[in-house]
């Protein structure tokens, strides 16, 4: 089954709308009523009335996006601060970290860039009792504890000093979570009442342009409403103009001679002609009496014909029947002489 190529209606709505502003076009300018040698002032004032109203709905857009475009740079601003905000507190808290677990004093890392630091870091030998020397070095022996009293109170030192060291560590943990929250608290609280003044600058800007645009509108139907009452009043004009000029024109007034053309007398206008005078209807009669008269004396001429014709056919067909028998005689009569003929040609043949 082939398929048939619909037309597009848009296509066919814009050739449509074409038609219709041609024929009004065509209205306009034929309209004897509306008809004025010149410029057109009626579609010059609308055009210039629709030139405005595109100017001020044009004004109003590009308000409207002054307005939106001022918003989204101030949210852009905002948002440019929040993110600068944001990477200065963590570039300061990296740093906090750096100076407070990142220490040179405190690192266990081996610099390889410097592997002989930790052999330069031991002391030479002072005494038997010093305890970075192993007994690889032997400078002492195993089982040989001269300093074990010192030994224990620095132990308990050490363990001391790792405990305060955790517990410091857990208060500053606890801190930071603690100035975190809040900085995330604030953060967050900030970000909503900048949400909040968004949305009311965003619904401000909402109401001024719905605002803008009923005036608009306001303006738009004021302007077609003058227009219309214009154009009523206008059309109003020229029917009473038209109602006056058929009142007073010869069309209602039966004036014979508006029929009359003075250039061919013989020729009668066709729009202001009102019919025949009763002379022209007496002269129409008595041509058709005399056409009557002329179509009788034919009538009866061709009836004359017409017997004169039957009369000499039925004569003819006459003559022919008599033709006929006459030669039916004579046939009859060859026949018999032929007969007696042969008869005695065989008495004849007999005799011999």
């Amino acid at each position: 089954m082939n398929k048939t190529n619909l037309p597009d209606p848009k296509e066919v709505a814009a050739i449509e709308a074409r038609k219709n502003q041609e024929k009004q076009r065509q209205s306009r300018f034929v309209n004897v009523r509306t008809q004025v040698m010149g410029v057109d002032v009626k579609t010059l004032d609308s055009q210039v009335e629709e030139r405005k109203l595109r100017e001020a709905t044009e004004q109003s857009k590009e308000a409207a996006y002054a307005t939106y475009q001022k918003q989204y740079d101030m949210v852009a601003q905002m948002l440019e601060k929040e993110e600068a905000e944001r990477t200065r507190r963590l570039a300061k808290k990296v740093q906090e970290f750096r100076e407070q677990k990142q220490q040179v004093k405190n690192k266990q890392e081996i610099d390889f860039w410097d592997p002989s630091r930790q052999w330069m870091e031991y002391p030479a030998y002072l005494r038997d009792s010093e305890s970075c020397y192993g007994p690889s070095s032997l400078q002492y022996f195993a089982r040989e504890d001269l300093e074990k009293a010192t030994c224990l109170k620095m132990q308990q030192e050490q363990f001391r000093q790792s405990l305060e060291k955790q517990l410091k560590e857990r208060q500053q943990v606890r801190v930071d979570k603690k100035y975190s929250d809040l900085l995330d608290d604030q953060l967050r609280l900030a970000m909503d009442t900048r949400a909040a003044q968004l949305a009311k600058l965003e619904e401000s800007c909402r109401v001024a342009m719905m605002t803008a645009m009923a005036n608009a509108n306001k303006a738009q139907a004021a302007e077609m409403a003058q227009r219309q009452r214009h154009e009523q009043r206008h059309e109003q004009e020229a029917n009473l103009k038209e109602i006056q000029k058929q009142v007073t024109s010869n069309v209602l007034t039966e004036n014979p001679q508006t029929t009359q053309n003075p250039v061919a007398p013989h020729r009668v206008p066709l729009h202001c002609w009102k019919g025949m005078t009763p002379e022209q209807c007496a002269a129409i009669k008595k041509a058709q009496k005399v056409q009557h008269h002329e179509k009788e004396a034919q009538r009866r001429a061709e009836q004359a014909l017409d017997a004169k014709r039957e009369s000499q056919t039925l004569s003819l067909a006459q003559a022919a029947l008599q033709l006929e028998e006459q030669e039916r005689e004579l046939c009859a009569v060859f026949q018999r002489g032929l007969g007696s003929f042969n008869q005695q040609l065989a008495t004849e043949q007999k005799a011999q």
